[in-house]
């Protein structure tokens, strides 16, 4: 009987990767099929040329760095603008789910500035820190720290108030009341937050590499190959910048469904 369960088991997984990879073969055979028909590299190259681009992964393309050296710059980053978002953005979230006169001061700023696309602040990044980290870093921060400071915003707000209401009772001070009952209650829907805006901030790094005065990163290795007419290394950069980003939400993913199991068993 355990035999049969264990079998089982294995053909739902099978089929569920079977059922994952459709699609993406799907995708890959109507690329070749499109490729051999348009019959243009400089339009669309076919599947071996990407693939000898990505096969060399630690090689200089067109005296410009590797792939792997490219995106460890953009990491890097990517990592610093990112941090700085959600340094800023959690305190300032709490104090606005906490107390009612905090967001009624930030939130007619947060309202303004919301929606204002991060690509527009690079003028005045250029402006204000000049070419170079700073820039790339202010741009990244401002594109991770809105859905960062939101979802903490209704984290907190969804904090039980009996929870809060039991820690007063027992004579718990604000201070014990932040830091044992709002935090941990709104600790899973900020990680859901980071995970939406380090999503956003790898879309940023990758914009904000494309400024003027840039010598690194895939956002770079885009651009300078599109000088080039190298169809194909623009294509392998997009595919790197799609993996790296598929790999660090599952890995945020895997370690929310770890560590905040519970809020599904409060459900």
């Amino acid at each position: 009987m355990r035999e049969n369960v264990q079998e089982f088991r294995r053909f739902q997984g099978m089929a569920r990767g079977f059922r994952w990879a459709i699609m993406p073969l799907f995708f890959l055979i109507a690329w070749e099929v499109a490729a051999v028909v348009i019959n243009n590299q400089f339009i669309l190259p076919r599947l071996e040329s990407v693939a000898m681009v990505l096969a060399t992964p630690f090689s200089p393309i067109l005296g410009s760095g590797s792939l792997v050296e490219n995106a460890i710059d953009s990491l890097q980053r990517v990592i610093v603008g990112f941090t700085v978002g959600a340094l800023l953005a959690v305190p300032i979230g709490v104090a606005m789910g906490r107390w009612r006169i905090v967001e009624e001061l930030v939130d007619p700023l947060v309202q303004i500035f919301r929606p204002i696309p991060p690509l527009a602040w690079v003028p005045l990044a250029l402006a204000w820190f000049k070419i170079g980290l700073a820039s790339m870093v202010f741009i990244i921060a401002i594109g991770s720290f809105f859905p960062v400071l939101l979802n903490t915003l209704d984290g907190v707000r969804s904090v039980k108030r009996t929870w809060i209401e039991a820690a007063m009772t027992l004579g718990a001070t604000e201070r014990q009341i932040l830091s044992r009952v709002v935090l941990p209650g709104a600790l899973p829907t900020i990680w859901t937050g980071m995970r939406v805006g380090f999503g956003i901030a790898w879309m940023c790094v990758v914009a904000a590499e494309m400024m003027p005065g840039t010598n690194s990163g895939l956002g770079y290795l885009i651009l300078y190959a599109y000088n080039f007419s190298q169809v194909q290394v623009i294509i392998a950069g997009m595919i790197v910048i799609g993996v790296i980003g598929l790999g660090i939400d599952t890995a945020l993913r895997r370690f929310e469904e770890r560590w905040f199991r519970w809020r599904e068993l409060e459900r």
